[in-house]
């Protein structure tokens, strides 16, 4: 593939440009509809960069929710990892390099992972931050990815678990970590990893769609949302845009989940903590600058 032959150390550390002709040469282009322009995710990333710069994880909770409102597109579109492979190769490598270079535990040298250019949907840059936003969203209301993204380890561990696709067990483990985030629990992303690997594995013997009932989101909203892209003004910078209207999620849902998954974060807490103190004491002894782009995809 051309993102991976094309992703040398140097690309990596920003010293270099990923060759733009080769890359443009390899693509398919989408069409013209105005969802596959790349000058509003141009203008997202500069404007994510400028404001976030002290503090570039914080970038995440900001730009998931806009740029999945100015890419709009279905979960199927999504999954073509080809899309995130142009914009973070060919639209925005600066920011690739910028936001993940020596953080998140890539190498302290200052060179982002490859994965981060192209990889899973819970490791790329990009891919990672419209996932989040779908799978967490509310229907319209994108409040809950701002939740999901302030914790870096739901992004990073609980997007990987099949289960997060039913929507009351996603809203319910953001109640259950806002709920401890609120009470000032100390290392809130320990906490978020115990939750998702317990109802990880408690979802292979509990059935959520059961206990919480989800009707299938309005397709047809969905629909008519990503068509409104050709008239739909950019993205507000102050405040969230709306996302599609395709149904909220049944509150009775997700507040039955919520005690099981209160539960479950004690018992993973105690276990955890039983494990610790059967441990004997150890004995003494960024980037590339480009210009704004008016290609599509």
């Amino acid at each position: 593939m051309a993102a991976t032959r094309y992703l040398s150390e140097a690309v990596r550390t920003g010293d270099q440009r990923p060759p733009q002709l080769a890359l443009r040469r390899a693509s398919e282009h989408l069409g013209a509809a105005r969802r596959w322009q790349t000058e509003p995710v141009r203008e997202l990333v500069d404007r994510a960069m400028e404001r976030f710069d002290a503090r570039r994880t914080d970038a995440d909770a900001w730009l998931a929710p806009r740029l999945h409102a100015t890419v709009r597109m279905t979960r199927g579109e999504a999954a073509d990892s080809r899309l995130w492979n142009f914009l973070a190769m060919i639209v925005a490598p600066d920011y690739v390099i910028w936001r993940h270079r020596a953080a998140d535990g890539d190498d302290a040298r200052g060179t982002a992972q490859a994965a981060r250019f192209r990889g899973a949907h819970y490791t790329q840059t990009f891919s990672r931050l419209w996932w989040a936003a779908e799978l967490f969203r509310d229907g319209p209301d994108y409040r809950p990815v701002e939740t999901a993204c302030a914790v870096q380890d739901v992004l990073q561990n609980t997007m990987r678990m099949d289960v997060i696709d039913h929507r009351p067990t996603a809203q319910a483990i953001l109640q259950v970590v806002d709920n401890r985030r609120k009470e000032g629990a100390a290392r809130i992303g320990d906490q978020v990893n115990a939750l998702s690997a317990a109802v990880n594995a408690a979802g292979s013997t509990l059935v959520f769609d059961v206990l919480a009932p989800d009707p299938s989101p309005d397709g047809d909203a969905l629909r008519d949302w990503i068509d409104d892209a050709e008239d739909a003004p950019p993205a507000p910078w102050d405040v969230l845009p709306e996302g599609p209207d395709d149904g909220r999620v049944r509150r009775s849902s997700v507040e039955a989940l919520v005690p099981l998954f209160d539960e479950l974060l004690r018992d993973a807490s105690l276990r955890d903590r039983s494990k610790r103190a059967k441990v004997p004491k150890a004995r003494p002894s960024d980037g590339v600058s480009l210009v704004k782009s008016t290609d599509t995809f």
